[in-house]
């Protein structure tokens, strides 16, 4: 599987304005959330990019994509149908080939020095499959991840195969039906907000909007594609941030400055503000 192309969603309420916050990168270099958006999917070998957008969005993100501004197509979800229906908005883009898909409201940390989406576009280029990025994750999250159910792939540390995807499960479900084989009680593996996926998920997403006539997630797609074909998830070697939660924005730059070239600066910053509190 070669993949040539990435969908970036940011069409959500209260999503759009989120890739356009500035923030300051591991170099010390101050860039909006969307260049890094972008700077991650080229790590992966892509240049061409589709932009989902809400109506009247277009200029703001044609500002905030700087330099990268040829490499962007923008598409726009003209009424607020779910996040399922905004992947769909870009199918002329996508062309029937398989695409790199992130959500416009979280950014990537690697803890290696291939970026978290270089990663995924090879695991799934050697398997010619779907795979979807997932992370450990505390039940406490659940609230705010599609969360998967499968079987630890034999002689692959970090790679599963997907039986059952259920998206913002409740912890009752999620400890009956989606634990995976050696992870800790409470323990589960979710969403990294990051897939490569193929055409097909585009024809199972329009029949589940045109059956139910409602928004419908994207992870009910996955699950019924993991009944039918192969469906592999994979473990990030990295760390995903949502800027779209409560102090998201906040914990994102803090993680970027700690693991960046201005880590003791930052420290020495941190003790000199925490020294001032009463």
């Amino acid at each position: 599987m070669i993949i040539k192309k990435a969908v970036v969603t940011a069409a959500g309420p209260g999503q759009s304005s989120l890739p356009l916050q500035r923030l300051v990168d591991r170099d010390g270099v101050e860039k909006t959330a969307l260049e890094m958006i972008i700077e991650e999917i080229v790590s992966a070998g892509i240049d061409s990019i589709a932009m989902v957008l809400s109506p009247g969005s277009e200029e703001a993100f044609r500002e905030a994509a700087g330099n990268y501004i040829e490499r962007l197509t923008f598409v726009t979800q003209r009424e607020a149908t779910g996040y399922g229906q905004a992947i769909c908005c870009a199918k002329d883009f996508i062309a029937g080939e398989p695409f790199l898909h992130l959500v416009g409201d979280h950014l990537y940390l690697s803890k290696q020095a291939r970026k978290c989406a270089q990663q995924l576009v090879q695991i799934a280029s050697t398997n010619d499959c779907i795979v979807s990025a997932v992370q450990a994750t505390r039940e406490n999250m659940l609230p705010f991840f599609g969360t998967i159910g499968g079987l630890r792939v034999p002689q692959e540390e970090r790679l599963y195969e997907v039986k059952r995807v259920v998206e913002k499960p409740t912890p009752t479900l999620a400890e009956q039906e989606l634990t995976v084989a050696g992870f800790r009680s409470g323990t589960y593996l979710c969403f990294f907000g990051m897939h490569v996926l193929t055409p097909s998920v585009i024809g199972t997403l329009e029949r589940l909007i045109a059956d139910r006539k409602k928004p419908v997630p994207l992870a009910d797609a996955l699950h019924e594609l993991a009944s039918r074909q192969r469906y592999l998830a994979y473990e990030i070697d990295g760390q995903r941030y949502n800027i779209g939660v409560k102090y998201g924005l906040l914990n994102t730059q803090l993680a970027l400055s700690l693991n960046g070239q201005d880590r003791d600066r930052i420290l020495t910053q941190l003790v000199e503000l925490l020294g001032t509190q009463k």
